[in-house]
Order: structure tokens, then C-alpha cells, then sequence
């Protein structure tokens, strides 16, 4: 199926020129002459990607962008910025705004769809992946630099439902402080919304502007019972493994558990051997696998 264009642009010259380039390379093209026309229009379907004229009447197109990122069905949208402004700065409010791209004018028409195809791919590649994730039940979210959730697996949003409107701006707050306090990945916090008590684990981030967080319901020391039974595994050995799965050191584990380094790594050995593992990222993979499918 063809990928479909919005082309957002008050200028009539440029949305016939646009969509007559975008058309002859056998894609669609659906037209807007502003702002707000474009999010009326994005009401009844979503595009592929959107090449967006930055400077507009009325609602220009940084503002019409930062809306469409606030919508269901615009956050994980590519919009590419087409401007005359060349400043950095306005290359800056561009990506802030939530764009993928900032072509200036006057147009080169071969670069411009050269751009067009690469975040269509991209596009392509991200879908992929989450809905890879959504099918195999993956509890993960991403959010913008201030924490507010861009996108979430089905299971993740059941888990936000549950906490309510409220409870999300609750969460919402605690990913944005884990960002603004620069949390290594592994990093996670426990957070009580109501009668949900979550697990949140900072995942890390790509490039400073999309942020991965894993949301699980925290269900209090069912997670070391789980390791035992599943990997026959006596309870320091469960615990140690608990705390390697989180990223934790052989260091910090022995910390947390008031145990010596030393005594961590003999467990581990143990670990490895009823696990049927070689090492320790192994181990931590496969209990990760077995408290999710358990919904920990």
C-alpha cells in the first residue's frame, strides 16, 4: 500500500508543486492550507509522514506540530519542517516542536525526497518494533525530554488505565524526574497510584529527546518466589539473580543483600549452572523474560 503525505503549507503554488513530486513518486498526498485545517483533517485518518510549511498565518507550523504530537495517533507521526528561516535556532525550535527533519527554502527537490524516504523507512522500522513489542507483551513506554508519554504497549496502557488520569500525571512527574536527574539506565523506582504499586525502570535514551522507561506492576517478593521455582534455585541465589536482572553490579548486590562480593559470585556460579546460562547477561535476560510473561 502506497504511504500517504500531508502536505501542510499556506502557499497554493507550493501545496500543487508538492503534491504533484510527492504523487509522481507513486506515493499519496492529502493537502492542508494551515494549521488548524491540517488537525481537522487529521481527525479522520493519519498519514505516513508530514512535510510542514513552519511559518504560517495564525497557527504556524510549530504550534500545529506540538498538537499533533499531543494526539493519540500524531506521536510516533515523522514531520519534516520546510522554512526560509536558516538560523539554528529556529533548526532548535523545529526538533523541540517534535520534528524528524528541517529542509529550508527555497526547496531542493532531490534532497527533499530523498528525506521523505528515509523517515518513511524509519517510520517503517519504529511501527515494526512496537508492534513487535505490543504482540510479545513487552511493558515499555517512551516519553519526550519532559516525561510525558509519547507511546506505550497495549499491556502498559492497561496498566495507566487502571491508575487513572491522575495517576498518570503522577507518573508522568516521576519519568520527568528521572530525566532531569540524568538516571543511568537500570535506574528504577517504586510508585504507589492508588492500589497500583508500579516498578519503573529507565531504560535510557538514543538521542536526548525520546526516553525509554519499562512500567511493570510491582508485585512485593513474588519475583524472588517466581526465580526459585522456575530456575530451581535456592532463596540467596533467587535474590542475587533478582538484583543482577536490574542491572545491579556484583557490588551493589552484595550491598543491598549484606552479603560479601565474594559470596555474590559464588552464587552466581551456582546461577549459571541450574540456568544452563554462560554468563551473566544470559541470566539476566532469561529471568527478565520469565517476570514479564508473569506480569512482574
Amino acid at each position: 500500500m502506497s504511504a500517504t503525505i500531508l502536505i501542510v503549507d499556506d502557499d497554493l503554488e507550493s501545496r500543487l508543486l508538492l503534491r504533484k513530486l510527492v504523487e509522481a513518486e507513486g506515493l499519496s498526498a492529502r493537502v492542508a492550507g494551515s494549521g488548524d485545517e491540517a488537525l481537522a483533517m487529521l481527525d479522520g485518518f493519519t498519514p505516513d509522514l508530514v512535510l510542514m510549511d513552519a511559518m504560517m498565518p495564525g497557527l504556524d507550523g510549530f504550534d500545529t506540530c506540538r498538537r499533533i504530537k499531543a494526539r493519540a495517533n500524531g506521536a510516533n507521526l515523522p514531520v519534516i519542517f520546510m522554512t526560509g528561516l536558516t538560523e539554528t535556532e529556529d533548526v532548535v525550535r523545529g526538533l523541540q516542536a517534535g520534528g524528524v527533519d528541517y529542509v529550508t527554502k527555497p526547496l531542493i527537490l532531490d534532497e527533499l525526497l530523498a528525506r521523505i524516504h528515509v523517515h518513511l523507512g524509519n517510520a517503517r522500522i519504529a511501527r515494526g518494533a512496537m508492534t513487535a513489542l505490543d504482540t510479545t507483551g513487552g511493558r515499555v513506554l517512551s516519553t519526550d525530554a519532559r516525561g510525558h508519554i509519547a507511546w506505550a504497549t497495549t499491556q502498559t496502557r492497561t496498566l495507566l488505565c487502571e491508575a487513572g488520569v491522575p495517576g498518570q500525571e503522577t507518573v508522568e512527574a516521576l519519568l520527568g524526574r528521572m530525566i532531569e536527574m540524568g538516571r543511568a539506565g537500570g535506574a528504577r523506582e517504586m510508585l504507589d497510584v492508588g492500589e497500583v504499586r508500579l516498578s519503573i525502570a529507565y531504560l535510557g535514551t538514543d538521542d536526548g529527546v525520546a526516553h525509554l522507561f519499562s512500567m511493570i506492576r510491582n508485585m512485593e517478593g513474588s519475583e524472588v518466589g517466581t526465580l526459585q521455582v522456575v530456575f530451581g534455585l535456592t532463596r540467596r541465589e533467587a535474590e542475587v539473580l533478582l538484583w543482577i536482572s536490574r542491572g545491579k553490579s556484583n557490588r551493589d548486590a552484595s550491598e543491598i543483600l549484606n552479603i560479601s562480593a565474594r559470596t555474590v559470585n559464588k552464587h552466581l556460579e551456582q546461577i549459571f549452572i541450574k540456568m544452563g546460562v554462560e554468563n551473566r547477561a544470559a541470566a539476566a535476560a532469561s529471568a527478565t523474560r520469565v517476570m514479564l510473561a508473569q506480569g512482574m
